[in-house]
């Protein structure tokens, strides 16, 4: 092994490095470095972990994350990252701590999985380009999406549009099934809306701010609409919907202001009052969901919350998504 490590790989250059990384791994098994080589070498590996690193470290909590007081001191290092103890409860955390990225290995890594994240790429396809398994890159999606996807207003204002729309429940990916396997995706047992489908609630006001909701299958009612949408709702919003009663019956209980479109009788707008803007984003999310060929039940408020950031194309680099995915459970 020669006396010197290579120098850092520019961004452009990762995918084809990312290559041959089963190969240098295999020639230095076959070598005997010396214990100044090994040290170049861990050196090396540190600084591709970098860039990664200094992102997390600027997500430190201000307070501790296992009792919230706001008074600590430096206690050490460890995997790249400085870790801190509380003076209250006595507890060691880093900037990782109640994270969803928490004990994930693999850091100088993420910044290209998060492009992938942005290209809407296959779980496959972002596994070879990053060099890790499938397994790994399954789970680094979700737990990435799980923190991206809080990354959402706290209210709507104005004008909202809310509607629903369905998902053939799914079991993709179950070990054990609670109904008999289907073929090719299959369909629902029965006709129109039934128990068969998800439910996502899509709510949309007209500065673009989208929440979205899975509140079970079927239609659902005036307690699933109070439990999503009176949280975030302003009191002086003007609430459109189509014309079901369980809308009509959550506005008049909430005390905000109601207009429904009578979609059934052909009817799509009254003036300002319609539902094009939210049943758009419904059509753009399940045409971009195709590419996946069908995702699990469990799994659905992660792809709606990934297209919900899609869509609003604010988080949109690496290190913005990286950002978004170190919020804590509690923010």
């Amino acid at each position: 092994m020669g006396g010197h490590i290579p120098a850092r790989r520019r961004p452009g250059e990762a995918d084809a490095a990312g290559r041959n990384v089963d190969e240098a791994l295999d020639a230095l098994q076959q070598l005997a470095p010396s214990t100044e080589q090994q040290t170049q070498l861990r050196s090396w590996l540190d600084g591709l972990d970098r860039p990664c690193l200094d992102l997390i470290e600027q997500a430190r909590p201000p307070a501790c994350p296992h009792c919230g007081c706001p008074r600590s001191h430096r206690y050490g290092q460890a995997n790249g990252l400085r870790r801190f103890r509380c003076t209250r409860c006595r507890r060691s955390y880093n900037a990782l701590t109640g994270t969803p990225l928490a004990r994930l290995r693999q850091r100088g890594k993420w910044l290209p999985y998060l492009e992938c994240l942005l290209e809407s790429t296959s779980v496959r396809k972002a596994a070879r380009k990053v060099s890790v398994h499938p397994s790994t890159s399954f789970r680094w999606r979700h737990r990435f999406l799980s923190g991206i996807r809080r990354d959402r207003a706290e209210q709507l204002t104005g004008i909202v549009e809310a509607d629903e729309t369905y998902l053939l429940e799914s079991q993709k990916g179950s070990r054990h099934l609670t109904r008999p396997a289907r073929r090719r995706g299959g369909r629902a047992r029965r006709r129109g809306i039934s128990r068969d489908l998800d439910c996502l609630l899509v709510a949309h006001d007209r500065t673009r701010q989208t929440l979205d909701f899975v509140t079970g299958r079927g239609t659902p009612g005036k307690a699933e609409l109070d439990a999503c949408l009176r949280p975030v709702l302003a009191p002086d919003v003007l609430l459109i919907s189509d014309g079901a009663k369980a809308y009509v019956a959550f506005a008049r209980d909430a005390r905000i202001a109601h207009a429904s479109i009578d979609v059934r009788a052909g009817i799509r707008a009254r003036g300002t009052i319609h539902l094009q803007n939210v049943n758009g984003w419904h059509g753009r999310f399940k045409n971009w969901l195709v590419r996946f060929r069908g995702v699990a039940s469990r799994y659905l408020i992660h792809y709606s919350g990934w297209q919900r950031v899609l869509d609003a194309g604010v988080l949109s680099t690496p290190a913005l998504l990286l950002r978004a995915a170190l919020r804590r459970t509690q923010q």
